[in-house]
Formats: C-alpha cells, sequence, structure tokens
C-alpha cells in the first residue's frame, strides 16, 4: 500500500461514516438539537464537506465543488459562499436545514474530486508546501491528514447526535 491508497482508505472511511449518519434522516432529525445551542447533523456534514471542499481545491488548484457544481446556490443558505462553517453562531449552525439527499450528494461530490486528486499524488508530491502562513510551513501531507482528522472528528459527532435523535424521534 502506498501513502495515496491510504489516504484514499481513509477519506472512504470518512464517506461510509457520513451516509450512515446522515441516510434516512427527514429534516426535523437532520436538525434535532441536544441544547439550543448544538451543533446538529446537518450542520457538521455541511461543515466538514465545505471544509474538505475547501482545502482539498485549493492544493488541487481547482475550483471548489461548492461554486463549480451549482451547490451554493441550490442549497441557499444565508451565508457568504466563502463560507465553510468556522465560526459559525448557534443561528448560523440553524439556518442549515437541507434535506439529506442534497447533503449526501455534495458529500459525494466532493469526495469523487478528493479521490480523483488523491489517486494522481506521488509520495514525493506530499512535501510539496502548501501553505506558508504556518510555522512551521503546512505541506500538502499535514493539510490532508488535517482535513481526513477534522472529517473524522465531525462524522463521529454526527453518528453521536444521530444516536440521540433516533432515540429522541421513535
Amino acid at each position: 500500500m502506498n501513502t495515496a491508497e491510504l489516504l484514499l482508505d481513509g477519506f472512504d472511511r470518512v464517506r461510509g461514516s457520513v451516509h450512515a449518519a446522515v441516510e434516512g434522516l427527514d429534516v426535523d432529525r437532520l436538525t434535532h438539537r441536544v441544547d439550543p445551542d448544538t451543533n446538529t447533523i446537518a450542520w457538521l456534514v455541511w461543515h466538514l464537506t465545505r471544509v474538505q471542499d475547501d482545502h482539498v481545491s485549493e492544493v488541487a488548484g481547482i475550483e471548489q465543488e461548492w461554486t463549480a457544481g451549482g451547490w451554493a446556490e441550490r442549497f441557499g443558505l444565508p451565508f457568504d459562499p466563502a463560507a465553510t462553517g468556522y465560526g459559525h453562531t448557534s443561528a448560523e449552525v440553524a439556518a442549515v436545514r437541507t434535506p439529506a439527499a442534497d447533503l449526501l450528494a455534495y458529500y459525494d461530490a466532493v469526495h469523487e474530486r478528493t479521490t480523483a486528486f488523491l489517486r494522481t499524488l506521488t509520495d514525493a508530491a506530499l512535501d510539496r508546501i502548501v501553505d506558508e502562513r504556518w510555522d512551521p510551513p503546512v505541506s500538502l501531507g499535514v493539510r490532508l491528514i488535517s482535513v481526513l482528522d477534522d472529517d473524522l472528528e465531525h462524522a463521529g459527532q454526527a453518528a453521536l447526535l444521530r444516536g440521540i435523535a433516533d432515540r429522541v424521534h421513535r
């Protein structure tokens, strides 16, 4: 197994977790909140997808799927198209009331672009510096692991919330 195959496996695991957390849920379950200020499944999946789309598109040198694929218009969220969810308020979290089919379709489109990019990578490419705003500068490999880590954390949070929402909405 090479590094690209390892990353592909990791991102495929995120896909499985995202689908398990979202499939079959109506908007009430997707937006269920444990308390008035917690994140929702819908927001978590939208956010993890936006971050992956933003970060992978940047290092791949392509336009984000969010804008290129018309998802910003389709979702109709009251955010700047560049928004990824960082720093969102409770009200902004509540604004993400997207049906499961749309969340998964956008996620799958981003996943396809991510995996297509990962298939092009060589081990040597992972050392390329992609962000010099940090000390030390961030390499492509570090950026991809950061995205994978963020995705897995949020997918796990969405899975926990799905278990709670399923019990509350029986």
